[in-house]
């Protein structure tokens, strides 16, 4: 299985951390929007795409990325997020880079979250919230649910 993972990770390192950890289970690539070739995420059979989230969105660099790829046939993609705060129902972030990505012709097969630390406004003045974390368990929700990405994709044939 070839995989590939692309993130943006800028504030503390946290979606970093996940994406590391998602890589070394699906044995991929951890790149930045701006080290990709477009051309290779054809060939990969699982691409990631992950970021911190900003406002209750994506980070704008990997959503402009993610928007300048051409529509064309590929593997399957998932997504992953690190917050301060849970995702909600009101404003979903993640469903609409699912979509994105399927727009793209991904096949787009799962999201993970995970929170960690956030010091934007209006956090800022009190050393933010969900301090030391990304933590282990976090990590290790991390591994688990790459395990099971790995698996899933691999006892699946690639679309055609």
């Amino acid at each position: 299985m070839k995989a590939m993972i692309v993130s943006v990770s800028v504030s503390h390192g946290n979606t970093k951390r996940v994406a590391d950890v998602m890589g070394q289970v699906l044995e991929a690539t951890v790149v930045t929007p701006e080290e990709v070739d477009p051309a290779e995420l054809a060939s990969c059979d699982l691409v990631g795409f992950g970021s911190g989230i900003f406002l209750m969105a994506f980070h704008p660099r990997l959503v402009e990325f993610i928007r300048s790829l051409p529509r064309e046939q590929r593997g399957k993609a998932f997504v992953f997020s690190t917050s301060g705060l849970p995702e909600t129902p009101l404003r979903p972030f993640t469903r609409p880079l699912l979509q994105l990505l399927e727009q793209k012709g991904f096949e787009a097969v799962d999201a993970f979250s995970c929170r960690a630390l956030d010091t934007w406004f209006p956090f800022k003045p009190i050393g933010g919230i969900r301090k030391n974390r990304p933590n282990a368990d976090d990590l290790m929700a991390a591994r688990t649910f790459a395990e099971g990405l790995r698996a899933r994709v691999e006892a699946t044939p690639r679309r055609a």
